[in-house]
Formats: C-alpha cells, structure tokens, sequence
C-alpha cells in the first residue's frame, strides 16, 4: 500500500525524505507543490528530478477525500460530502461572508460523544479521521473553489478554518494537531492562530495537552448553566463538570492567540433558555474572559427539541450583555441543504449501533 503524503507535517516529510536518502529541501519542495499549488501528481511537479519523481510514484500518492455530492445553499453556503472509504462519507462546509470564507471542517467519520441535540452524534461513530482526510478537506475546498486554477496559488479564498464539522476534535488529538500544524505553516496554508478555531464539548485533558502543542482559537460548546442541564444534553459532562472545563479554559487563556473563550450556547426551547438560566450563567462566568454565541437550534428528523423563539433569545442575550459580556446570535447558515450548525451528518457506517437507539422519538419531558 502507497504511503499518502497529505498524512505529512513538513517536519515528518522532511524524516522520510532523509530515509529514502534524498536531501532535506527535497521534502519542502514536494510540501510546497502539495499545499501551495494544489498539486497532486508528482509529474507535475516540475522542479524535482525524475529520479525522485518517479520513486514517490513507486511508494507514494497524495490522495485527498472523493466528491460525492456538492449542495449549494440560496445564502451561499457549499457542502461538500466526501468519500473516505468503507462506504463512510463526512461532510464539510464553505460559508461565504463578504471577504471572510469559512471552512468547517470534520474531524471524525460520526462521533464518538453522544450530544443530544446534535445530527452528528445521533450517526454513531466508525472511526477517526486520518492527517490526510482531514487536511485534504481544505485541499479540496481550495482546489473546488478555483483557487489552483491558474496554476499558482492565488488569493485566499478560504480566510478562516474551524474544526467544527462531524466528531469531536480532541478525541482525535494526534490527527488533528498534526493537520493544525499543516494549515498553520507558511510552506502550506498559512492560516494565524487566531483565524483557526477549534471547537470542543470539553475533553480536559486533551485541552490541556493542546495549550503547549498547538495553540489555537478554543470555541468550547457550553450549552448549559449547570451540571443537571448538561449532564442530560452533552453526557460528557458527567465525566468533566462544568468548573472543571471552566479551570481548563482559564489556563488555556494563557497560550491562546486570543484573550478570550468563545462559549457556543444552543438555545433549546423550555430546557436551557429561561430567564434564571440566563442569570444563573452570569454568575457561572462572572470574572472569565469569554464571549457568547448563542446558536438556535437547527432542527433535525426526531430531534425531540425545539429552538427556542426569537423574543426568547433576545431576552437572554440582553442579560449577558447587561452584565457586560459580547453576545451575539449566530445567523443561521445553509439551513436549507442541512449545513447549519449541528446539522451534519454524513454517512456512517455505525459501530456503536446508536442509530437503533435513537430510532424512537425521544421526548423532550425526558430532557427536563
């Protein structure tokens, strides 16, 4: 079997190219034609010797994530579904905003947490996505959106990238800070610390592992203000409370590109959107360098929730905003072809047969 050496950091590349006995700047040559220039035949890669050409053709390939499917929203919004083998398909999105592009990007094939108001959760989980099938998703979305049309390496088309596709980032640590790393380098992306975000439910001890590997922008999925409300909605909270995740995301602050937490909220209609929710989440935060981002909740077949109403939101954002906090309210984006927030799905062929349990209408009385 072919090595893929989208699965290489420059670092590593640069290891392998020294085993096979070539030069060092051999490897950043072939980083360079990879990330830069779109490229994904060793023949085209015009400044390396055809010794070396046709060795990476004996034992290697740069294999990127099959198109399956490309739906396009009436806001501008693109979903792609990829082919990552064994019949698994992911999903990843481009979100268009005047000079801003978006692109969200899958970490796992399902996911292995079982947040209750999350599409991908409700899948399953097969497997973990490899270096190369999740960078290969931003080498794709470049190659798809024209940026490797002329046969150099134009201008930024995608500006930002968050991990906030299917799967939980940390729980699939090594793969995805070696795919961070990719998007950070000169020699490939580029991408600030800042404009790279990484969103997670909350697993500690990766969190605290990612402050001295690789520190990016940290979006933390909240969602609740206390531990009896989340314990229902994101089970993982049973495992890591909320001051826990709280003391994590302080001493994150201290290496993090930027001097706050955003904390994502989904606003699930008579479960996590009161008043005294708003209030009680005040004094949870109070002194903690954090904005909010308030999500309504983008509906799914059997869901068993309801977002909660605009008047509602509004109330609750005024409360964080009066203790002094930045709140915004996400636009919903891509609604229409399923690519908002939480709305990913893919195809996953389950191993942990959660498709059959959430099979039946869950009530929203048992949420409460």
């Amino acid at each position: 079997m072919k090595i893929n050496l989208l699965d290489y950091t420059q670092e590593s590349l640069t290891r392998l190219f020294e085993e096979l006995g070539e030069k060092k700047f051999r490897a950043l040559q072939v980083f360079r034609w990879m990330h830069i220039y779109g490229k994904c035949h060793f023949d085209e890669m015009t400044d390396i010797a055809k010794s070396l050409r046709s060795k990476l053709n004996e034992i290697a390939e740069i294999k990127t994530p099959s198109l399956v499917s490309e739906n396009k929203a009436s806001d501008g919004v693109i979903k792609w579904a990829l082919e990552v083998g064994d019949g698994n398909k992911i999903e990843t999105v481009f979100i268009p905003d005047g000079e801003r592009g978006t692109l969200c990007i899958s970490s796992q094939v399902g996911c292995a947490l079982e947040c209750q108001f999350c599409s991908t959760g409700r899948q399953g989980f097969n497997r973990n996505l490899t270096v190369g099938e999740i960078i290969g998703q931003l080498w794709w979305a470049n190659w798809r959106l024209g940026r490797y049309d002329s046969g150099i390496s134009s201008e930024k088309l995608i500006t930002n990238v968050v991990m906030m596709g299917m799967g939980e980032p940390l729980s699939n640590y090594e793969n995805v800070v070696k795919a961070m790393k990719i998007m950070l380098d000169d020699n490939a992306y580029n991408l600030s610390r800042r404009k790279l975000t990484l969103s997670t439910s909350g697993v500690i001890p990766a969190l605290n592992r990612l402050k001295d590997d690789c520190p990016v922008s940290l979006a933390v999925s909240l969602h609740a203000s206390n531990d009896e409300i989340r314990n229902k909605i994101i089970p993982l909270n049973k495992k890591y409370p909320i001051n826990n995740l709280l003391s994590a995301c302080k001493s994150y602050l201290e290496f993090s590109p930027k001097d706050y937490v955003t904390f994502e909220y989904v606003m699930l209609k008579d479960i996590n959107d009161s008043l005294i929710h708003a209030n009680e989440l005040v004094g949870l935060i109070k002194g903690f360098k954090c904005k909010f981002n308030l999500i309504p909740f983008n509906p799914f077949p059997n869901s068993g929730f309801e977002s909660s109403d605009r008047k509602k939101i509004l109330q609750f954002q005024k409360i964080l905003q009066n203790a002094g906090f930045i709140t915004t309210i996400r636009k919903t984006r891509g609604e229409d072809i399923d690519a908002a927030c939480g709305q990913l799905v893919g195809k996953v062929k389950d191993k942990t047969k959660r498709q059959e349990k959430w099979s039946k209408l869950i009530p929203i009385t048992e949420i409460h």
